[in-house]
């Protein structure tokens, strides 16, 4: 009779475990450490390595510096585009500082020969006012002192009729006209010599 095969799953599992370690130790170990196969490994590396230098070398590092070298030339151009702006608004300014200061400055003179403008006008004007007003002063001193002569001359005349009527009334003699107006012009003496002092 055939001896019993054994159905467990563990026992399967522990059987087949204990086959691949004792072949992992008939094999010696892990294959990087295994000395036999270095020579094809450190080949490998070789190639990789010469393969990684070459496509850096001529792929890579040209770009990367074609890259470099066109960043700088557009940094660079960008910079002298910016000194080149800069300068023309500096100039700019300039230029609109000297336009400032030239409307000011024909502001001012604009200004000045208006002032002197109206300032000759109004002596003008005030000048011919002047002279009309000293022309109707004259005028009416003259209307004045003709009005005033005129008065004084019927003054004089009523003042000797009042005197004679005063005279008449008080005395009931009736004085000479030569008399009343003598009178007249002695009082009217003493009245200027009053009103002079």
């Amino acid at each position: 009779m055939v001896a019993p095969v054994p159905t467990d799953i563990h026992g399967e599992t522990h059987a087949t475990t204990e086959a691949a370690g004792h072949g992992e130790a008939a094999s010696g170990g892990l294959p990087q450490f295994d000395t036999t196969v270095w020579a094809g490994q450190i080949v490998y590396l070789l190639v990789l390595f010469f393969v990684l230098y070459l496509l850096i070398g001529k792929v890579f590092a040209p770009r990367i510096r074609r890259v470099m070298g066109e960043r700088e030339t557009s940094i660079s151009s960008a910079i002298a585009t910016a000194r080149q702006v800069q300068a023309e608004a500096a100039e700019q300014a300039a230029a609109a500082k000297a336009e400032v200061e030239k409307a000011r400055a024909d502001s001012r003179a604009a200004s000045a020969a208006a002032k002197a403008r109206i300032t000759d006008e109004t002596a003008r004007r005030s000048a011919e006012e002047e002279a009309s007003v000293n022309a109707r002063i004259s005028e009416a001193e003259a209307a004045i002192a003709k009005t005033r002569d005129a008065a004084m001359v019927n003054v004089s005349s009523i003042g000797a009729d009042t005197v004679r009527a005063i005279v008449e009334r008080l005395t009931g003699v009736a004085p000479t006209q030569a008399e009343a107006d003598a009178a007249v012009a002695a009082v009217a003496t003493t009245a200027r010599t009053a009103g002079a002092a």
